[in-house]
């Protein structure tokens, strides 16, 4: 088994090659593999647009040549369930055929997007070479940290009036077993990895202990993309659909290969709960505890900076009308 990456890992039984992914010359490191499971894709909230969208693009681009060139058979790249977009019209769950109808605004959005059209062009440019590509529903581990793990760890879920979101989670460990199989052969073309089933908000609410904040959708949407306009928030607006509409996945061609979650849905929010607990954030930017005493009675994370910025405007009027 060969290891790829920057910096030589710990683990045993791997033969590492230090190598950045985006190096032309990964080809030649790629001598006598047969499947490349390509894992160098960045979602942190933390890293610049740019330096992302270099990592996430140029570097599949980057392996899918290299893999091509170096005679791999087979190449798995893990994008996420996110593509499809989170819709009021999305079945529930989702066929893992469906279209993708992610709304490509967003910096990470539009790199998954990307990543995707890579993998579906890589056969047709590199005959010989399968891809295939594993959708996770929101991913949650020890070392995961995005928008939507950060979505709890503000003081409020933000529920959007006559809006209802379904939850689906996807531990890494599920991931790892689902990777197998696809590196396996087991699976192919497009595979969806989730627990079964969805929560929902209600079943949210109780398990996180988090109350909701419900506002109205444009009330909602509109302050948050003037909040990112503004540059208070990292993440578009679009963004908050993934905690207001069913992006809800089947991992029906999984199931069929004889795969099975070990984790439910219940389980990984509670494992969420607890990797976020005592952690603050607003605009998706953890705080100090210093700063997160003095915010936590508004708001945090993106959501919560949003319900901040209602709420003022709400007391302005009720001011102004004397109600």
């Amino acid at each position: 088994m060969v290891a790829v990456d920057e910096r030589r890992g710990d683990v045993r039984g791997v033969t590492w090659r230090v190598l950045d992914v985006r190096d032309p010359i990964l080809a030649d490191r790629l001598s006598g593999v047969d499947v490349v499971v390509h894992l160098a894709t960045d979602t942190s909230v933390e890293t610049p647009p740019q330096a992302r969208t270099s990592l996430n693009v140029r570097g599949t681009q980057t392996v899918l040549t290299a893999a091509a060139a170096a005679g791999v058979r087979r190449v798995v790249l893990c994008t996420s369930a996110m593509v499809y977009g989170a819709l009021p019209d999305n079945p529930v769950p989702l066929d893992e055929d469906a279209p993708l109808r992610a709304d490509p605004e967003g910096p990470l959005l539009s790199d998954l997007l990307e990543m995707e059209r890579l993998a579906a062009r890589a056969p047709r440019s590199h005959p010989g070479l399968t891809v295939t590509v594993v959708r996770p529903a929101t991913l949650v581990g020890p070392d995961v940290d995005s928008v939507l793990t950060r979505h709890f760890e503000a003081p409020r879920l933000l529920v959007i009036k006559d809006s209802r979101p379904r939850w689906q989670f996807c531990h890494v460990d599920d991931l790892v077993s689902a990777l197998e199989c696809a590196a396996l052969g087991l699976v192919e073309g497009v595979v969806t990895v989730g627990c079964d089933g969805w929560l929902e908000q209600e079943q949210v609410e109780e398990i996180s202990g988090i109350r909701r904040l419900e506002l109205p959708s444009s009330l909602a949407f509109g302050t948050a993309e003037r909040l990112h306009r503004l540059g208070l928030t990292p993440a578009p607006a679009s963004e908050l659909q993934f905690v207001t509409h069913p992006w809800v996945v089947p991992s029906a061609r999984l199931r069929a290969a004889g795969w099975q979650p070990r984790y439910t849905n219940e389980e990984v929010l509670a494992l969420l709960v607890e990797q976020t607990r005592g952690r603050h954030a607003v605009a998706s930017r953890r705080l100090g505890r210093k700063d997160a005493a003095a915010t936590l009675g508004a708001a945090g994370a993106t959501v919560a900076l949003v319900g901040t910025a209602a709420l003022v405007r709400r007391a302005r009027r009720k001011r102004r009308t004397g109600g």
